[in-house]
C-alpha cells in the first residue's frame, strides 16, 4: 500500500466489532463539484480518488468486504454525456488500477447486471475478476448496472423456473433459497451501511441484505469523505446495541 496519509488511533477501535463487510453509497460527487464551479465528472473523478483512499484504509484495519454503489440502474436517466463520461471513467479504472489492487491482494467481484455494458469494459471486469479470485485481502464488491428492485425480480424469475422444471419444491423456498439467488450470494450481508452526501435514503440499494445493517448518514459529500470519517462512522457503530429482533442478555 501506499504510505498511510490519515492519523486514527487505530487502537481505539474494538477488534472484536469491525465491521466484517461495510457497504458504501457513493453520494454527492456532482453536488461537490457544483460547489467549486466544475462539471460533474469532475467530482466523480474526485469520488475515485477517495475510493481508493478508503479501499486502503479497510485493507489496512481488516475489513472483510467493501461493497461501493458505483452505478445504478436509473444512472442511464442521466444526460448522456455523463454517462458517458462515467462508463469512460469506469473502463480506465479498471484498466489503471486492478494491478495495483491485485498486488495488495485486493479480490474484485462486481454484482449487478454489468454484462450489458460495453463490451470493452465488459472484458476489463471479466479480466479484473480473474486476475484477483486467488487473493485472500478485502473483498471489494463494485456495484454496476445494480438495482435492487431488479436483483429481486431476477432472483424470484430463476426460482419459478427452478420450480417449473421440478429441481426444486415450492416448499423448498425460503429465505437462504431467495439469498443464494441475488448477486450478493458469495459475500455476508452488510453490518453497515453508509450513505455521505446528506441524503437519508437508501435508493435502492441492498433491499433484502440490510434488514438488520447498522446505517449512518453524514452530511459530508463523496470526495470529501476521508478514512476518519470512516472511522468514525466505524466508532458509531461499535457504541449500537445490535440485536437483530431479539432482547440484550
Amino acid at each position: 500500500m501506499q504510505a498511510k496519509k490519515y492519523s486514527i488511533d487505530k487502537t481505539i477501535l474494538k477488534r472484536d466489532k469491525i465491521p466484517n463487510h461495510i457497504a458504501i453509497i457513493m453520494d454527492g460527487n456532482g453536488r461537490w463539484a457544483k460547489t467549486r464551479g466544475l462539471p460533474r465528472i469532475a467530482g466523480h473523478w474526485a469520488g475515485a480518488e477517495t475510493l481508493r483512499e478508503i479501499i486502503e484504509f479497510c485493507s489496512d484495519i481488516d475489513i472483510k468486504v467493501l461493497s461501493v454503489f458505483a452505478f445504478s440502474t436509473e444512472n442511464w436517466k442521466r444526460p448522456y454525456e455523463e454517462v458517458s463520461s462515467l462508463l469512460n471513467m469506469l473502463l480506465y479504472y479498471f484498466k489503471k488500477e486492478v494491478a495495483k489492487l491485485d498486488k495488495n491482494n485486493v479480490k474484485i467481484i462486481v454484482s449487478g447486471d454489468w454484462r450489458v455494458l460495453p463490451e470493452k469494459i465488459v472484458k476489463e471486469i471479466d479480466k479484473s475478476i480473474k486476475l484477483t479470485e486467488q487473493n485472500s485481502g478485502l473483498i471489494l464488491n463494485i456495484l454496476l448496472n445494480y438495482g435492487s428492485r431488479q436483483e429481486i425480480v431476477t432472483a424470484c424469475k430463476k426460482i419459478c423456473e427452478d420450480v417449473s422444471q421440478g429441481k426444486i419444491r415450492m416448499e423448498d423456498i425460503n429465505e437462504d433459497l431467495i439469498a443464494a439467488h441475488l448477486f450478493s450470494c458469495q459475500i455476508p450481508d452488510p453490518d453497515l451501511l453508509i450513505r455521505p452526501s446528506g441524503e437519508i435514503r437508501i435508493s435502492n440499494c441492498f433491499l433484502w441484505q440490510i434488514a438488520y445493517a447498522e446505517l449512518y448518514f453524514t452530511e459530508t459529500h463523496w470526495p470529501d469523505f476521508k478514512p476518519e470519517d470512516l472511522y468514525k462512522a466505524i466508532l458509531d457503530y461499535q457504541n449500537r446495541d445490535r440485536r437483530f429482533g431479539g432482547i440484550k442478555k
